[in-house]
């Protein structure tokens, strides 16, 4: 691969900042590295492959002579969503842009990726549990403070989420969409049918915002247009790549959102027949969502275009 001019816009975000650090994980070869973020933040310094990196003001004129951008432009109809291990072809059909899907649609597409090959998926219904961190650092900031409070026995502050966070839920993410389900949820089914290529595709999505610093979490029942067995699925979801199954870790056959921190693989666990549907499966499956779910998930599609190149 050759040697990369790489911008990263929000680089004082705590994506963005995952983004400097999977460009280093993965070597990706940068020969000019451009941290772009807010005119407030211009000048100060980000650390990068051991040197100091000054950030730059966001500006029409900060992308020229860049190889690529990372950056998000999810709802373009005519910009790629892509997630490579599932359609990586994708992201060669583009004119100049390329987008990350929604944090939660990455990780429950990843994990449902592998039955979807034995069988098309014409429905699902998911529940998602979402970390505090999908709302950026004043969401990680604001878990923190309540929690203190609450120790120090004050009544905690309310500034982020609608509500208190800690040691509470709020099933209610992002704005309404005008059927009465937000923003977030309708992102599961309008997403999932351009990255899985099914445009039929029916979800039912609940987002709910639980108090955990990183990682979300995901129920996920699903039918198949042909019945798939337990054992065809749990060697799909196994084989798949960037997914790992859970049968047997540390005694239990799920994993947790702690579990899956700071990596990038989608990990899922129990497996089982929907009691409701002869054709459904019903699977759980977490991952970190600023890895996975955007950072390291932009950084793969950099790294798949520029070795074609």
């Amino acid at each position: 691969m050759k040697k990369l001019k790489i911008g990263v816009l929000g680089a004082t975000g705590a994506v963005g900042q995952e983004m400097l650090k999977i460009l280093e994980e993965y070597d990706i070869p940068v020969a000019e590295l451009r941290p772009l973020a807010s005119a407030r933040s211009a000048g100060s310094l980000i650390r990068f492959k051991g040197q100091d990196v000054a950030i730059q003001a966001a500006t029409d004129e900060s992308f020229e002579g860049l190889d690529f951008v990372l950056g998000a432009f999810r709802l373009e109809p005519d910009v790629p969503l892509v997630v490579p291990e599932i359609n990586g072809a994708d992201a060669f059909d583009n004119s100049g842009l390329i987008a990350n899907p929604n944090c939660c649609t990455i990780i429950a597409l990843m994990a449902v990726a592998g039955i979807a090959r034995l069988s098309p998926i014409e429905k699902m219904i998911v529940c998602t549990y979402q970390a505090v961190s999908g709302a950026g650092q004043a969401g990680i900031a604001e878990l923190n403070s309540q929690m203190a409070a609450l120790a120090n026995g004050e009544k905690p502050e309310v500034r982020t989420f609608a509500a208190q966070i800690a040691m509470n839920v709020i099933p209610f993410i992002d704005a309404p969409y005008g059927n009465d389900y937000t923003k977030e949820e309708m992102k599961m089914q309008n997403e999932g049918r351009r990255i899985l290529h099914s445009p039929e595709l029916k979800v039912n999505c609940t987002c709910v915002r639980v108090p955990v610093m990183r990682s979300h979490s995901i129920a996920v029942t699903l039918h198949t247009k042909e019945k798939v067995s337990v054992a065809d699925a749990r060697a799909a979801v196994a084989a798949f790549p960037g997914v790992r199954l859970i049968e047997d870790y540390e005694g239990r056959c799920y994993p947790t959102p702690l579990d899956t921190t700071d990596q990038d693989l989608v990990w899922v666990g129990r497996i089982r027949e929907d009691l409701t549907d002869e054709n459904g499966l019903t699977l759980w499956c977490c991952g970190d969502q600023i890895r996975k779910g955007a950072a390291s998930n932009a950084v793969q599609i950099l790294k798949l275009l520029a070795e074609k190149e």
